[in-house]
């Protein structure tokens, strides 16, 4: 007697009840004579199922005699785990290589080796998991899932851990058999942008023999891949498009659907005013652009490239980042009217660790985007470099699989199964606001640019490269044979796109007609403004005493029936005492109070970095959590019911992926506050290129500004060689043509004007703030209540106690946590016959005013600049050089007062710390010559 599972007839009888016809007449007799509903029926709990006793298959009919020996509910189990075969290894099997590399073969996808043999390929199984009719003979079954998951399209979509999400991937993959019907016109167009791609190639490699163009030949199919994801994204009423890409084929993407005028791509060859890029601009293939996009039902999409350098995957944090700004700034909490498109190399996918600091960004608060597009161009070789040397894994594309989310690896030379994953992969990130992947593969017809030669180190693979055509041309001969277009009709495609680059090279040739490609300064930075500080626009950052008195207070509060930690109730006391002037404001609430009066006149403000909503040195306290039910209460959300947002966020352990994408962010809201802290500031060269390649060259480059703010825990205090130094000298190295700001500050007040000045005054250019760890606490930090009502930042401050009249006998300059400790230790000793100049801004370098603090000292007076770093760090070879540059050496010559060299920023000892600080104050304090001043 067969015996079937209870799930399995209960699932057949839900069948019987819809259609009885649908099942074999065994069946059908079964369920009349036993209602699985009745007591004693088949569905009683417990029951042993009996089906029809006719041996053999679910319809009754005969078998084989190798059938007749195992039960069908064998049968169809193993079948079952066919099935699961296919969904989970057919990727390994698809024919996604255009250049048609042997692939192995997979056991798992063999009917044998499930112990189905050919002898029952006509017998029927239940099917109802794969589409199509309810049972299938397994010749139809296996044949569906090769068509579904081993033709054109390889999809790695089993390691989604939730059912659901793999359900709705494979019933729309299974009952199309992955194939998209596409009309007449749809294939019209998908071959006018093949061949838009096309002739653009040929055309600029024509006119511009031998130039650096990275081609996009070999991959032209991602033109009409864009095409067809923006008009789906049309459809789905995304508003705006952010795209991010490397070099490879970014000029093809430029005229083909950023819609820049080919004039300019062709002047960018010419370089007719070479005058006006001296010392700045950038080539050809890095620059972006923005536009409209009108799809083909009118809807209009705006689309903006990001300018990126040649580190690849860098741009990924990037432009994340500006989509979810332009999300914020409407309000779009569904993350639905903005989407992020990310161009990738295969190589650089496997091998750059900002792909997977990119990636874990995905799905967390305060960065998802609601889904990005991850498009893989995948060339199949890295610069000279084979995968099996490139990677460690089967696909360039495997670090994906860390999040729930689909793979689809399709074939570039099927355009039409190209065009199935896009409609597929649109799809699900507006149904589950997750990102997907396309894995295209493909290749790079030249080298690595026009004038490397491949075949010196990929001969086998460039022999088959060699004899292909181009995938037009493929595409073509497929329409042909299927009647779908004339040649003429493709003739006159081409003819037309021809004649239009030839107008347009023309249009080039005249120098007359030259108009620079620059399109910044418009929308929202239309009333910001770069180039050089103008001191004029330097306003007042106070706040009238009633309204900081009110933010004090909201500060100091938390809701009604709200327990906090033991602690922070004494800290929320003392920010109460603060708020009412019975003791001075500390740096941490003079950050908060900051924050707070920008959201209240209506400037959104954004914090981020590990840790940031307590605070690294356990000092903000922005975000608290009640003791008993672990609620959580934004203190600067609730200051006032008109106030902007305030979104103090707390980012994974990344600082590469997490600064790229709140300097992206920052590049659409000017009008904001915008900040990033460092755990500590030492561990800010783990995103180094952010900073060199986007925060301090951007405007320089591709005159983009931004106003983000980094906030760097600085201070030498024996915690050791990790826990001490942001590296001020490399930021200072970097600092040229006023492109950024970097500041010092040394009190709590100063700190507070400094960051309103950020955002009210109109001159955007990033910050680099070097913040104290111990000072945090520090009461010659704090300030007192008036110093917040009036007054802005004072980019030099000079000393409160000795002044020019006492005529000291040396002038200490510093800047930073060391002046403090200078200060403590003047006081310390009664000592008043030297005094303390402080540099609160190091760049632009205060030279005015510096050289107007020394002339009211007597000239010849030894000056001496003080720093805790080792004298191949910190500030003073930057020093030395703007003193020799303003002249001053001959009235005041400087020397330095300094750690020794070093190759470590400090000792790992507190003890030894100790004994290297007090030698430093003594040489800064004591003698005339000092045995370091040199």
């Amino acid at each position: 007697m067969n015996v079937f599972s209870r799930a399995y007839v209960d699932s057949l009888y839900e069948d019987y009840q819809k259609d009885p016809a649908s099942l074999p007449a065994e069946w059908q007799q079964y369920f009349r004579d036993f209602s699985p509903e009745s007591e004693s029926g088949a569905g009683a709990p417990g029951a042993v199922v009996a089906p029809p006793t006719t041996p053999g298959t679910l319809d009754g009919s005969t078998s084989t005699e190798s059938a007749h020996s195992q039960s069908v509910a064998q049968l169809q189990d193993r079948v079952d785990q066919l099935v699961r075969g296919f969904r989970v290894r057919g990727h390994l099997e698809a024919k996604i290589d255009p250049l048609g590399m042997p692939r192995k073969t997979n056991s798992e996808l063999n009917p044998e080796s499930y112990g189905l043999h050919a002898g029952i390929l006509e017998q029927k199984f239940s099917a109802r998991t794969v589409g199509g009719q309810n049972f299938q003979t397994l010749e139809e079954i296996v044949q569906l899932l090769r068509n579904t998951y081993c033709r054109s399209i390889g999809a790695q979509f089993m390691h989604i851990d939730d059912h659901d999400v793999r359900y709705w991937l494979q019933s729309r993959m299974e009952s199309s058999q992955n194939r998209i019907n596409l009309d007449r016109k749809m294939q019209i167009r998908i071959l006018t942008k093949l061949t838009d791609a096309v002739i653009f190639e040929e055309f600029v490699r024509r006119k511009y023999i031998g130039a650096k163009t990275f081609s996009l030949e070999g991959a032209e199919t991602l033109i009409p891949l864009l095409d067809l994801a923006l008009e789906k994204a049309g459809e789905h009423d995304v508003n705006e498009v952010v795209l991010g890409m490397a070099h490879r084929g970014r000029l093809n993407v430029l005229a083909n659907i950023m819609g820049k005028r080919s004039e300019n791509i062709f002047w960018g060859f010419d370089d007719p005013d070479p005058d006006s890029n001296r010392g700045g601009g950038d080539v050809l293939y890095h620059l972006g652009h923005s536009n409209d996009w009108i799809t083909s039902t009118g809807k209009k999409v705006h689309i903006s490239l990001c300018f990126n350098p040649s580190h690849l995957e860098f741009v990924n944090p990037v432009a994340m980042g500006r989509c979810r700004s332009k999300q914020d700034r409407v309000g779009d909490n569904w993350q639905a009217k903005s989407m992020c498109v990310l161009i990738h190399g295969d190589a650089a996918f496997a091998g750059e660790g900002v792909v997977q600091e990119s990636l874990n960004l995905s799905q967390l608060p305060g960065y998802k985007t609601g889904g990005t597009l991850h498009v893989i161009l995948n060339n199949q070789v890295g610069f000279t470099t084979d995968p099996a040397a490139g990677r460690s894994t089967t696909y360039a594309s495997d670090i994906a699989k860390m999040l729930q989310i689909p793979i689809f690896h399709v074939n570039g030379e099927d355009p039409e199964a190209v065009a199935q994953v896009v409609n597929l992969a649109m799809e699900f990130r507006r149904t589950f606001h997750r990102d997907v992947v396309i894995d295209m593969y493909c290749y790079r017809r030249h080298g690595h640019n026009e004038s490397d030669e491949p075949r010196f180190t990929q001969p086998m693979m460039y022999k088959k490269i060699d004899d292909r055509k181009t995938v037009r041309d493929n595409y073509l001969d497929r329409l042909l044979k299927m009647h779908e277009v004339t040649a003429e009709e493709a003739d006159s495609i081409a003819e037309v796109r021809r004649e239009k680059l030839d107008r347009e090279f023309e249009a080039a040739s005249n120098k007359d007609n030259f108009k620079p490609d620059t399109q910044s300064g418009d929308g929202l930075w239309s009333e910001y403004t770069g180039g050089v500080e103008n001191l004029n626009d330097d306003p007042d950052t106070g706040i009238p005493a009633g309204k900081l008195t009110y933010i004090l207070k909201q500060i100091a509060s938390h809701p009604d029936g709200f327990t906090p930690h033991r602690t922070l109730t004494r800290i929320m006391a003392a920010r109460e005492k603060s708020a009412t002037g019975d003791r001075p404001i500390d740096w941490p609430m003079a950050e908060l109070a900051a924050f707070g009066s920008l959201a209240i006149e209506g400037h959104p403000v954004r914090l981020t970095g590990q840790d940031v909503g307590r605070g690294t040195f356990s000092q903000r306290h922005a975000v608290i959590y009640d003791s008993t039910n672990g609620r959580r209460h934004d203190i600067l959300r609730h200051i006032d019911e008109a106030q902007a947002d305030v979104d103090i966020i707390n980012s994974p352990l990344s600082e590469a992926g997490v600064l790229g994408f709140d300097y992206g962010y920052s590049l659409d809201y000017p009008d904001g506050l915008v900040c990033w802290e460092a755990q500590f500031g030492d561990f800010v060269n783990t995103a180094q290129v952010i900073i060199d390649q986007f925060i301090f060259s951007a405007e320089d480059k591709w005159n983009r500004l931004s106003g983000l703010v980094m906030l760097l825990p600085h201070g030498f205090e024996g915690a050791g060689p990790e826990h001490c130094s942001a590296r001020i000298e490399r930021f200072l190295t970097g600092a040229a043509e006023h492109n950024v700001q970097i500041a010092y500050p040394t009190s709590a007040a100063q700190y507070f004007h400094l960051l309103r000045r950020q955002v009210i005054r109109k001159w955007r250019k990033p910050l680099i703030v070097f913040t104290p760890k111990a000072l945090l606490r520090e009461a010659k930090v704090m300030s007192n209540l008036d110093e917040f009502t009036s007054g802005k930042f004072q980019r030099v401050l000079t000393d409160p106690d000795v002044g020019p009249l006492d005529h000291p006998s040396r002038v200490l300059i510093a800047s930073g946590k060391v002046a403090v400790d200078l200060m403590k230790e003047r006081e310390t000793q009664g000592r008043k016959d030297f005094a303390i100049i402080r540099v609160e801004q190091l760049y632009p370098f205060p030279a005015q005013q510096i050289e107007e603090i020394l002339g009211s000292y007597d000239a010849g007076t030894p000056v001496y600049w003080v720093q805790e770093e080792p004298r191949n760090m910190g500030a003073w070879y930057f020093i030395k050089v703007k003193w020799d540059e303003m002249g001053l050496e001959d009235r005041w010559k400087i020397r330095g007062i300094t750690r020794p060299e070093s190759a470590s920023p400090s000792t790992g000892s507190k003890k030894a710390h100790k004994i290297e600080q007090q030698e430093l104050f003594r040489e800064a304090m004591g003698s005339e010559s000092p045995a370091n001043a040199k």
